[in-house]
């Protein structure tokens, strides 16, 4: 089921790999040159992509008064929003052509390189290829091979497999799979320090950043030659992105800068919409609550009542003393026999 979905892909990608080989006789110099052809097919729509995703950005302060302009009606909201797009002819898929290109050229070029070696015969364990043609140069030598030898690697074989047969030369196939990662992180850092993104936080673009960083760990289980193909890849994107900016992201008049004080602009107009409407929020909440009562005025201090001690006023006559009469001692009770 997962072949019958696959093989049409992998047949894209078979005819010029054999040509490649035919020419060069080399399993790694045809995996390079296939990758290079693929590079060249996709990078005029990767620029394009890049073009259309910085003018989404300088449209971004824009398309948040529209927002705010229509906030109740959807539909006349997205009326507006398509006029601005033809206005500026900006197509808002424009950036997501190249990573739906990539998924079915990783997927066609991931079955071609594990159906030529992977299945073999079971009494000589010679390969026998899929996909390609059996009247091919390519097919003829591997089909006659139990390896697939370019270069003193063996491109049939994943790192794990090579390091439980052999350690040193499995530390060998490991230590490429370590250099593909650190070309995926040199690639990803130069598109994360030219990233402008209004809507975008930190840990996002964190997580972009290491994410391909983590699938090169994956690849230890992959065949060599795909190993290869990737690290191929990933070279050769390392300048696209070179390309890429000093193209579109040098010089204050490039649209890198215009994107970037457009995304600024964009991220001052959110502060500003999201404080009015704390100040919207609080206004409402003390206009629910009604006026506030005035507090009573303070009572004057009552007068402190006169102690005994204070002396008499004067004129008023003082009232006789009576002696106290005598307490008589009383007798003790005679104790009963």
């Amino acid at each position: 089921m997962f072949a019958a979905l696959t093989d049409p892909l992998a047949k894209l990608f078979a005819w010029p790999v054999t040509e490649f080989y035919a020419l060069t006789g080399s399993y790694a110099v045809s995996i390079l040159l296939i990758t290079v052809a693929v590079m060249v097919v996709t990078t005029p729509l990767t620029l394009k992509s890049t073009k259309g995703m910085l003018e989404m950005q300088r449209l971004q302060p824009e398309l948040r008064k529209l927002q705010n302009q229509y906030k109740g009606d959807r539909q006349k909201l997205n009326e507006e929003m398509m006029k601005l797009y033809q206005e500026h002819k900006v197509n808002p898929l424009a950036s997501c052509f190249p990573l739906l290109l990539q998924m079915p050229v990783f997927i066609g070029m991931y079955s071609l390189l594990r159906g030529l070696t992977r299945n073999t015969d079971p009494t000589t364990h010679k390969f026998l290829p899929r996909i390609i043609k059996h009247s091919t140069k390519l097919y003829k030598d591997l089909a006659k091979s139990t390896q697939m030898q370019s270069w003193g690697l063996d491109l049939a074989k994943s790192p794990a497999k090579m390091f439980n047969t052999s350690v040193p030369r499995g530390v060998l196939y490991i230590v490429m799979v370590v250099f593909l990662g650190l070309l995926y992180w040199v690639q990803q850092r130069m598109v994360a320090n030219r990233q402008i993104s209004p809507t975008m936080s930190a840990a996002q673009q964190k997580l972009m950043q290491y994410l391909p960083v983590s699938f090169a760990l994956f690849q230890v289980f992959f065949p060599l030659g795909l190993v290869l193909y990737y690290m191929w890849q990933t070279v050769l994107r390392i300048g696209q992105q070179y390309y890429i900016t000093r193209r579109f992201y040098r010089g204050e008049g490039s649209l890198g800068h215009q994107a970037n004080l457009a995304g600024q602009a964009a991220r001052e107009l959110a502060k500003a919409d999201k404080a009015d409407k704390a100040n919207k929020t609080a206004t409402g909440r003390a206009g629910a609550t009604g006026p506030t009562k005035k507090a009573p005025a303070s009572r004057p201090a009552a007068k402190p009542a006169p102690s005994r001690t204070t002396p008499p006023r004067a004129g008023t006559p003082k009232r006789p003393v009576k002696p106290t009469k005598p307490v008589k001692p009383t007798k003790p009770n005679p104790p009963k026999s």
